[in-house]
């Protein structure tokens, strides 16, 4: 059976950390950041775990990683 290929969009939002879990980022810190309060904004800087519900679909797009 041949390799299967990364999805490269996936593979450059998402990083597999030393135990198997899958990383990603936050949404909603892109625009329209007047708004929101600096204490929300802080919290988006921080990277957060894909959910166990996003996880088998997430790791069938970046099987090597």
């Amino acid at each position: 059976m041949p390799k299967m290929k990364t999805h490269r969009g996936a593979a450059k939002r998402f990083t597999v950390t030393g135990s198997g879990k899958i990383k990603r980022a936050k949404a909603f810190k892109s625009h329209i950041l007047e708004k929101k309060t600096a204490k929300r904004k802080r919290g988006l800087r921080q990277a957060d775990l894909v959910s166990d519900a996003d996880f088998k679909r997430i790791t069938r797009l970046i099987p090597y990683a």
